[in-house]
């Protein structure tokens, strides 16, 4: 993060992170930034989720406030010295983002991400609308959008103010960008003579797949996919013989399908592309069923913490609440044992607590530094390809 802010040219804002206590971030983030556009001053305010804590790495010297009462101090601070027009950018997904938009007085408009919602004015098969109001107690309806993600879409809200600063009107839409969209060639250019030095690994030939190998968000964040088994297993292939038991990887690591045919490492490198390392570490059977409590407990919300399993089976209830959803959990051919030590593989993410894991920061023996998790991958497709992919019941979901 350090080394992004020291070398853009543009604002670093993050109004809801207290950064006082880090010695590498301190004084480098700032609340908000006041912009001059056409003669007038544009405050920009901004919230990052709070759960980032649990979906991120931040030290604990990084602290985070309420995205609300951050938003609407920066808004309040803004609005005393004389900034009329004040927008959001925001880090925290549509519902909270709707939310936001009903509870600052003094907002304007939101723009957000996080969720990757589709919204558009034009398309029936859109998310919402573009933009989407949400209104404030006093009547006063103030525009949220998004514009999905992976710069599919470039979003074009429009808004128009009076001489009091009172937003009067509000439209837009998000633009296909498309081919009819012309790339610009000192960039693409720019981009070739980056990716040049990698390209030939990326090209690399690794193994063979027999079929695609299923790896969308949609399925790996809600049930056994086969994305998920093949990382699993090619987990645990690689440290059995340390006598570790199971392997678990988050769904959320899980980044896209590979097709049938010939598999690049530039697929595999698409599948796992955060450069996680693999980790072992000893934990008891109460340990690994609060890991699985975990893993299931926002299954509704698509969030990328559901566990894809090697070694194990269990069941989930989605009809009980979070904390109470897990039954039947196996190892190997045993019932778990609340009171036992298993051997476990993840990726270093996991184990430190990412996505919720804090469970495994007080694992025994931890060693957080073995291979990196896409190169355990590939060898383990040429180990045991054609690669077929399959699911075999290990994860049982009742809805």
């Amino acid at each position: 993060v350090l080394k992004l802010i020291d070398n853009v040219s543009f604002p670093v804002i993050s109004g809801n992170l207290d950064v006082s206590q880090s010695n590498i971030l301190a004084d480098k983030v700032q609340n908000h930034v006041v912009l001059e556009v056409g003669g007038e001053k544009i405050g920009i305010v901004s919230a990052l989720a709070v759960d980032t804590v649990e979906t991120s790495s931040p030290s604990d010297a990084v602290i985070f406030q309420n995205e609300i009462d951050s938003i609407s101090a920066d808004v309040a601070t803004l609005t005393a010295e004389g900034v009329t027009k004040i927008i959001a950018l925001t880090h925290v997904g549509l519902p909270k983002d709707l939310e936001i938009a009903a509870a600052v007085p003094g907002l304007d408009a939101v723009v957000g991400g996080h969720s990757h919602t589709y919204l558009s004015a034009s398309d029936p098969d859109r998310a919402g609308a573009y933009p989407t109001f949400a209104s404030q107690e006093d009547g006063t309806l103030v525009p949220v959008v998004q514009a999905y993600a992976y710069s599919k879409y470039v979003g074009h809200l429009e808004l128009n103010f009076d001489d009091a600063g009172n937003l009067t009107y509000a439209s837009g839409d998000t633009i296909l960008l498309d081919a009819s969209v012309e790339e610009d060639a000192e960039i693409v250019a720019r981009v070739a003579e980056l990716a040049g030095p990698i390209e030939e690994m990326k090209t690399r030939i690794v193994a063979e797949a027999a079929e695609a190998i299923e790896g969308s968000r949609d399925v790996c964040r809600a049930m056994e996919c086969p994305m998920g088994n093949l990382v699993a297993d090619a987990m645990l292939d690689r440290v059995q013989d340390q006598g570790v038991q199971i392997a678990i990887q988050n769904g959320g690591g899980l980044r896209s399908s590979i097709d049938a045919g010939e598999v690049t490492m530039g697929e595999v490198l698409s599948v796992l592309p955060f450069q996680n390392t693999l980790s072992t570490f000893e934990v008891t059977g109460a340990q690994i069923l609060a890991a699985l409590e975990n893993g299931v407990s926002q299954v509704e919300e698509g969030a990328g913490r559901f566990p894809q399993v090697a070694g194990m089976s269990f069941t989930v209830d989605l009809t009980q609440a979070p904390g109470s959803r897990i039954s039947n959990v196996m190892v190997g051919d045993a019932a778990l044992d609340p009171e036992a030590t298993y051997g476990a593989v993840s990726n270093n993410y996991v184990r430190n607590g990412g996505d919720g894991y804090r469970m495994f920061r007080d694992a025994m023996n931890a060693y957080d530094y073995g291979p990196d998790l896409a190169d355990v991958t590939a060898e383990y497709l040429a180990k045991v390809g054609p690669y077929q992919p399959f699911t075999d019941g290990r994860i049982t979901v009742n809805k």
